[in-house]
């Protein structure tokens, strides 16, 4: 058989999961799990992608111990790596003695970029851009009275000329309210760049978003009393400057940065999938904006205070929605929002990046004290156990 398959889109889904298994050999057994829906429908798995089959499956926890903006809230994580839903509640627990995170969020504005080609970029292409700054504004705000009634709309535009590409490059910049964004940027930037290219008399390349999102930012503060790290084993002022140690590791050793921001993902990206978010857009962004300055750097900040308590912060581009594609269509994904009490775009912003940080604290106190594996191996001995009975559980089977 080939995988050139015309018409396999248009099929049911029985007949998709029986072409696929036809192909790979499957028997019954072997295909029967690729062939399950969960709580979705298969309709709805046809609106989110194409040529499906059935859904995948991840467990989904709730991180406790969060105190954010003075107020407690659960965290739903979508994720299968052992250790990471107690890891994010430790950290939040060691940060709840001190007041917990405080969180913050810009705007929620998108950028999108627009290519014009042309030969040089001349102080006349730049002063018809300045007198139809406003013009192009009001252009690519026409038709989303929505999206302005809800205080949204495009709010800024500037450019930069690349000469090794001979392109002016157009940033637009759009408050998009509690969307993520996307759709509203292309299709904005689509709408813009003919009116651009008549002003200046060019061709076209690329219109389309931008993932480093450098105006769509959120930030979370904690400060770990030394006391929390006290132990039978460690002083805690010891284990704050050694954790401070292991930050500057990794904010001068591009391998240790790489690993931590990972362990950073680890608690973010959870919350983005459990809440029906793109965290392949968020991933992007965040690793740009870490290297931003030319040198890729840990993506949180720890260091100690006059009195030996641990100072940390993490600020990352968050483009998130909360209304609009799978937030709205998901079932699951609804009832995680509603588990968090229905928060705004900008206030999931703060969450994601206070789940992130207490992720990193919980991982820096590890490697600074006992080290990693310790309790991480204690969590995935139930792993070890169960695939040394080469049986996987299914149905109501339980650990």
């Amino acid at each position: 058989m080939k995988s050139r398959l015309p018409g396999f889109y248009e099929l049911p889904h029985s007949e998709r999961l029986g072409v696929a298994s036809r192909f790979a050999g499957l028997s019954e057994s072997e295909a029967s799990p690729l062939g399950q829906f969960g709580v979705l429908s298969p309709e709805l798995t046809d609106v989110f992608i194409e040529n499906a089959v059935g859904t995948f499956s991840l467990p989904l926890g709730v991180a406790t111990n969060f105190l954010i903006n003075e107020k407690d809230i659960l965290i739903p994580m979508a994720v299968e790596e052992t250790s990471v839903l107690a890891a994010a509640s430790h950290g939040a627990k060691l940060a709840r003695a001190a007041g917990g995170f405080t969180c913050t969020a810009t705007d929620p504005v998108m950028t999108g970029q627009i290519q014009l080609f042309v030969d040089e970029y001349t102080a006349e292409d730049r002063a018809i851009l300045e007198a139809n700054r406003e013009k192009l504004i009001a252009y690519a705000n026409r038709g989303h009275d929505s999206l302005i009634a809800r205080g949204g709309g495009a709010r800024d535009i500037e450019w930069r000329w690349i000469p090794e590409i001979k392109s002016i490059i157009v940033h637009l910049h759009i408050d998009t309210r509690d969307a993520m964004g996307a759709n509203i940027v292309n299709t904005m930037c689509e709408k813009l760049a003919s009116m651009l290219a008549g002003l200046l008399c060019c061709q076209t390349g690329l219109r389309i978003l931008t993932n480093l999102n450098e105006r769509r930012l959120a930030k979370a503060e904690c400060l770990i009393l030394k006391e929390e790290f006290d132990s039978r084993e460690y002083r805690g002022v010891d284990v704050v400057e050694r954790i401070v140690k292991a930050w500057e590791f990794a904010w001068f050793d591009v391998y240790r940065a790489t690993t931590n921001n990972k362990g950073i993902m680890n608690g973010i990206d959870p919350v983005l999938i459990a809440t029906g978010n793109d965290w392949r857009a968020i991933e992007a962004g965040a690793h740009a904006w870490t290297c931003r300055d030319g040198t890729y750097r840990p993506m949180a900040k720890w260091s100690q205070d006059g009195n030996g308590n641990l100072a940390g912060s993490l600020e990352l581009p968050m483009a998130v929605g909360t209304v609009g594609g799978v937030t709205k269509l998901h079932p699951t994904a609804k009832a995680a929002l509603r588990l968090m009490g229905l928060p705004d775009a900008r206030q999931l912003a703060g969450i994601c990046c206070a789940v992130g940080l207490a992720q990193n604290l919980s991982a820096l106190r590890a490697l600074a004290s006992e080290g990693i594996q310790r309790g991480h191996m204690g969590l995935h001995k139930k792993n070890l156990e169960l695939m040394a009975t080469d049986r996987p559980l299914t149905g109501a089977t339980r650990i």
